[in-house]
């Protein structure tokens, strides 16, 4: 079992950063990845971010790339978020999560992540 505890979320105004932070207690796999996801109101959840506990790749989604840089450090199985250049529409409830082998289904399926933290809030103000 795998427990995710998320920090670091808050308000900022467009053009600003944030940095998210994200500790799992309990087994990492190999073969897992970490990285986060985000829901803004009325939305569907969004792959953000994912690296690999592993080896340190990476992927992003679309909307962040060139403003968002994900990092971990293995030993103490910590996950980061640099947010910068921040847009309103960054704004959402962002999870951490665990989980996609990187076999078969798409690294940006909800389904495809087995652990979620509680997530925590960015607000983004224009």
């Amino acid at each position: 079992q795998v427990q995710l505890v998320e920090s670091g979320g808050g308000s900022v105004q467009a053009g600003g950063s944030l940095r998210l932070s994200c500790t799992a207690s309990g087994t990492i796999s190999s073969r897992d990845w970490m990285g986060w996801f985000r829901q803004a109101p009325g939305k569907e959840r969004e792959a953000v971010a994912i690296i690999h506990h592993s080896s340190g790749s990476q992927y992003y989604g679309a909307s962040v790339t060139g403003r968002f840089t994900i990092s971990q450090e293995r030993a103490k199985k910590t996950v980061s978020l640099q947010m910068n250049r921040l847009k309103p529409e960054d704004t959402a409830m962002y999870y951490c999560v665990v989980g996609w082998d990187g076999d078969g289904g798409s690294w940006k399926s909800v389904s495809e992540y087995k652990y979620w933290g509680q997530g925590t809030q960015v607000t983004v103000s224009s």
